[in-house]
């Protein structure tokens, strides 16, 4: 304790106090930005960086992490709530107003006296119940389509316009259905997002195959293969420099024809293994076709040679590409043309070049059993599909979680209400003792923040919406709000559903986030890194 707090014990307590404070202003000023995002009614934010960029978003993880937070108790509460959607996929803007709202609820009590650690020990509670709560309030369920569609939807509609979110809910359900095999977890790698931008918003689609950003060099070359073979090449088809620093030296213009002449012969021998493999599965039949993509180069004559003989070729295709080919299509990738043999082909039954102003796409569809998939956004601007970019993410997140967790939590505020009854019912009155109960009681209020906020930005009046969901759910029934009328409904009839991982992290965090402040009554200024303390430390 410094000489001056000594002198001064009550300027040392203001101190302590008024770092309390600004811990909670930073908390209540955070959630004053995000608030009015929450739910499918929410309004969007616009952030407009240096260089004169603006981003239109409602999406609170996109927000936080292109905002500018100056307040550090800010930026942890901002760090804290983006760790949440790394790990499990959504619930930025539910943490961010849970925090805001525990420090609110908390300040009405530390005005009044009470110390925070009375709090953070009612806090710690009402989380510990709250979580066991959710296990016995979740329902338990087996994925199937319709239930993952109810999901993916209640996501979307969150970040999108209603419409969008109806239209991309089977494309993202599907996407996720391809590449999940029973009794394992679905990798979302496997699930290609590409953008193109072309039309409008609602052509986005699924993909049950690969969509390469490029197409072939020839132009005589088809532009549309049915019942194809895919070769997957890793092979050059052209001249070569060497890897090392070295050059051929001739002394005549014989010489060097022979030299041409040598290097030509030694990339005829590889095409001419390539064109014997395409006759070997297609015989003469004009109904089958056959596909080269090679991750390296093919020259013009290369090119020319293979385009006589009916082969369609793509050339320096990107690596993952390569690699996701395969397990769209089936085959085995080749590094050398020497042993070429019809069981390293991969098989589509439709591949066919698309052009878009000066850009090439070719599409591989039609396969038989996929192990990857493309989602292919499209929309008439970069603000839009990145739009659509940002929901897609959140909305394959909310799939797997359902898939994974085999469970999901009625949405629309139905949990927050059940959980603040049961918290402030028999539950205070027949375990919490003393002055813990002020922390349960606190700990519940905030969690009515949710529907508040739901009921707020649909434009219904808060204390209106708020007493009709109670008095619902007094009577047993499981009820959330209806944003189109502001009366309770069945959220599970409905089909509106929140997702289970996402609830249980953002009660721990916004429990473990609002304590740590709380018991948070000094800010000091950390010693810069590299600056040693001088002898009988004091620091240099």
């Amino acid at each position: 304790m410094s000489a001056a707090s000594l002198l001064n014990p009550k300027a040392e307590s203001l101190r302590r106090g008024e770092a309390l404070r600004v811990n909670i202003a930073a908390g209540e000023g955070l959630q004053d930005v995000l608030k009015s995002n929450l739910g499918p009614s929410g309004t969007l934010k616009m952030l407009v960086d240096g260089s004169g960029q603006i981003t239109l978003t409602k999406d609170g993880q996109k927000l936080l992490k292109e905002m500018t937070i100056q307040n550090p108790t800010a930026v942890m509460i901002a760090r804290a709530a983006t760790a949440l959607d790394d790990i499990a996929g959504d619930g930025t803007t539910s943490v961010v107003l849970l925090v805001g709202e525990l420090l609110k609820q908390a300040r009405r009590y530390i005005e009044e006296g009470l110390h925070p650690r009375v709090l953070t020990e009612g806090y710690e509670i009402a989380k510990v119940e709250t979580l066991k709560f959710l296990e016995d309030f979740k329902l338990t369920r087996e994925p199937d389509r319709e239930l993952l569609l109810s999901v993916a939807r209640t996501s979307l509609s969150t970040k999108l316009d209603r419409t969008l979110a109806e239209s991309l809910t089977p494309s993202i359900v599907d996407a996720v259905l391809a590449i999940w095999r029973e009794g394992t977890k679905p990798d979302l790698h496997m699930v290609e997002i590409m953008k193109m931008q072309h039309r409008t918003a609602a052509d986005t689609q699924l993909i049950r195959g690969l969509a390469l950003d490029h197409g072939a060099r020839h132009p005589d070359m088809p532009k549309k293969v049915t019942n194809a073979y895919i070769l997957t090449l890793n092979v050059s088809l052209e001249y070569e420099k060497s890897e090392v620093n070295s050059g051929f030296f001739y002394s005549s213009a014989e010489q060097r024809e022979k030299l041409v002449e040598s290097e030509r012969r030694h990339v005829d021998e590889k095409l001419r293994k390539i064109v014997e493999l395409k006759k070997e599965v297609c015989g003469d039949d004009p109904s089958k076709g056959f596909v080269i993509i090679n991750q390296k180069g093919i020259d013009p004559l290369s090119l020319d040679v293979l385009c006589k003989n009916g082969i369609f070729a793509l050339r320096r295709a990107k690596r993952r590409n390569m690699e996701r080919l395969q397990l769209v299509c089936g085959g085995v990738a080749q590094n050398s043309v020497d042993d070429l043999t019809p069981d390293v082909l991969g098989w589509a039954g439709n591949v066919y070049e698309h052009t878009l102003g000066e850009e090439k796409y070719t599409f591989v569809e039609d396969v038989k059993d996929p192990k990857s998939v493309t989602l292919l956004i499209k929309g008439p601007n970069a603000h839009t599909i990145q739009q659509i970019q940002d929901a897609v993410r959140d909305g394959l997140r909310s799939v797997y979680n359902m898939i994974v967790d085999k469970s999901v939590v009625p949405g629309a505020g139905a949990f927050q209400v059940a959980c603040h009854a049961h918290l402030t019912g028999d539950f205070m009155r027949k375990t919490v003792k003393g002055k813990a109960k002020t922390g349960v009681q606190a700990f519940a209020d905030a969690l009515l923040v949710i529907p508040k906020m739901l009921a707020a930005n649909a434009g219904f009046d808060i204390q209106d919406s708020l007493a009709a969901l109670q008095d619902e759910q007094a009577e047993g029934n499981i009820v959330g709000i209806d944003l189109k009328t502001g009366e309770p409904m069945d959220p599970v009839q409905e089909g509106v559903y929140d997702s289970f991982r996402v609830i249980r992290n953002s009660v721990s965090s916004a429990s473990g986030i609002a304590s740590n402040l709380l018991l948070c009554d000094e800010m000091l200024k950390a010693r810069q890194m590299g600056r040693q303390p001088g002898p009988g430390g004091i620091e240099e």
